[in-house]
């Protein structure tokens, strides 16, 4: 039995579209007449945008479908184009080689832009600029120095390295203090990256606790059962609204109806 794996197939020129599009392109070169290439070619297009709709995202999507199937018919398909016929020298570019820069830098650390600094400070004649420049420059190299290695460094290290660059033609005064810099990273437990909000839901959680615990139970570590009690407040106003209706029916008892007294005082 043989049987037809993709390894023995011929290789798709254009693999997201599939082997049904490599296949019906083929096809479509095969027919004699160019009215007939046309309309099959019209309905391939059509296809094409349904497989790959990102394509639509693209400006003018359409011209490159029909670049698309001309790449897939290997530049053989002799059809009406709505666009310029794309042929393989527009299509293929040759990749020109980027040329990685090489530096032959004598202190790493301090990186190929401290040489270009120094080197431009050179170049400079007036004495006060150049000596901020090399204030800066020193600085700067301090903090490329701590950026690799944590421990402190002296200036009077930074100060040797400036003159070695230089070729101990950029010197600074005894006693210069450069920017002092502290990298200081803190502790595993004080890492907070954002607001937490574990912290206030589980205050808000304790104070409903507690508020649930003075207005309706009694907790047991108090001495209490653990049973539902009411609270002074609801007592007292439930005694005042009980003693308030004695306090009416009292009075509706104890009032007289006036009009019928009147009535028979004057009958």
């Amino acid at each position: 039995m043989n049987f037809d794996y993709n390894s023995t197939r011929p290789k798709l020129i254009l693999a997201e579209y599939g082997r049904n599009v490599q296949n019906m392109v083929d096809y479509i070169c095969t027919l004699p007449t160019k009215e007939e290439r046309n309309k099959h070619a019209q309905i391939v297009i059509d296809m094409m945008g349904v497989l790959n709709p990102h394509l639509r995202d693209v400006s003018d999507f359409k011209h490159k479908l029909w670049d698309h199937l001309q790449i897939i018919s290997d530049f053989k398909l002799d059809i009406d184009s709505p666009y310029p016929i794309a042929t393989a020298k527009s299509v293929k570019h040759e990749v020109e080689h980027l040329g990685y820069p090489q530096h032959s830098i004598k202190f790493k650390h301090y990186g190929f832009t401290v040489e270009k600094m120094i080197d431009k400070a050179l170049k400079v004649t007036d004495e006060p600029k150049r000596e901020q420049m090399v204030i800066g420059i020193a600085n700067f190299m301090k903090m490329a120095y701590v950026t690799w290695n944590k421990d402190s460094v002296s200036d009077e290290l930074i100060i040797q390295d400036l003159k070695e660059l230089s070729g101990y033609q950029l010197t600074l005064p005894e006693g210069t203090v450069l920017t002092k810099l502290d990298f200081k990273t803190p502790p595993p437990g004080n890492r907070v990256k954002g607001p937490t909000t574990g912290n206030s839901s589980g205050n808000n959680n304790n104070s409903s606790s507690n508020n649930n615990n003075s207005s309706g139970y009694q907790s047991k570590g108090s001495g209490g059962s653990g049973k539902p009690r009411m609270s002074n407040n609801n007592n007292n106003m439930k005694r005042n609204n009980f003693g308030g209706s004695n306090n009416n029916n009292n009075n509706n008892r104890n009032r007289k109806p006036q009009n019928n007294y009147n009535n028979n005082k004057r009958g």
